[in-house]
This record gives C-alpha cells, structure tokens and sequence, in this order.
C-alpha cells in the first residue's frame, strides 16, 4: 500500500467526518426499516449474493419477499 501525505487543511478531514458520520447513520436507520418489513440484509461476496434472514440463517436463495 502507498503511503499519502496528509493534507494541510484540516477542515477536510472535518467535513470527511461528518460525511461519514451522516453516511453511516443513514445505512443504519435503512437497515432498521427493512428490518421492520421483513427485508433480509444482504451482501456480496466471492461473486455471490447472501442474504441474512430474521433468523439468523444466512442463504444464497433469494428470500420471496425479494421475488
């Protein structure tokens, strides 16, 4: 990995916070509200998609709330 120089202007690295910081509330208030209609979490990786069920059961069959 390269390393970077750290910019001068620390109001940068602020303004990044509080993106982030916006950015993470939103995905958590989202997975909150599917949550609440039954919509599993869901990710991707090695090429495929799981899906997190209520149960704690994680699958790669698209649940049919999905279909």
């Amino acid at each position: 990995m390269r390393e970077v120089n750290k910019l001068k202007d620390s109001e940068l690295y602020l303004a990044l916070r509080d993106i982030i910081t916006i950015g993470n509330k939103a995905v958590k208030n989202a997975k909150e509200e599917n949550k609440r209609y039954g919509i599993p979490e869901f990710f991707w990786k090695n090429g495929k998609i799981y899906y997190l069920l209520d149960n704690g059961e994680l699958t790669t069959i698209k649940p049919d709330i999905l279909k």
